[in-house]
């Protein structure tokens, strides 16, 4: 087994070769547009995941515990759904319960999925119930279907309920 190089002040904008150059421009531009695509849609990824999940635990999603379980106002909650609305991932009508479209479905069983497997592979890693379960909040937004597959096989692997 090979020694792993220890982790040098730059090495998160080198290249992977041993040149010691900064990444081409091109490349860091992409890393960047990537993390500010997924910034733009994880707003929204929690709220239709959040309205999947409160519609098969409750049998509905109501836009005042959409406000509760987010920490937001209900004007908050309402002009978010308006976005998703438009989006054409949720129906809803005023004070009535809030559905989602089969895209807002797809996203939402997508967004769990990811979800699940961060939080699993978080607790394989031994990080604690309530930092896994706020860190894979963030995460799944901002990892690669490569990585994803990646952890849920290394869950899979030191699951202890199989």
């Amino acid at each position: 087994m090979s020694a792993t190089k220890p982790a040098q002040p730059l090495d998160h904008v080198l290249r992977g070769d041993t040149s010691g150059e900064l990444l081409d421009p091109e490349v860091h531009a992409r890393q960047y547009s990537y993390v500010r695509k997924a910034h733009e849609t994880e707003l929204v990824e929690d709220y239709v995941e959040l309205i999947a999940d409160l519609i098969d635990a409750k049998g509905e999603a109501r836009a005042v515990e959409l406000a509760q379980r987010m920490g937001v106002t209900q004007a908050t909650v309402g002009k978010m759904i308006r976005r998703i609305s438009e989006a054409g991932l949720v129906t809803s009508e005023p004070y009535r319960s809030i559905f989602l479209t089969d895209a807002g479905k797809e996203m939402a069983e997508q967004s769990r999925r990811r979800h699940i497997v961060v939080l699993r592979f978080l607790r394989a890693l031994g990080v604690s119930e309530a930092t896994a379960r706020k860190d894979a909040e963030g995460v799944e937004h901002h990892v690669s279907a490569e990585t994803i597959e990646i952890m849920r096989r290394f869950a899979d692997a030191h699951d202890d309920t199989r």
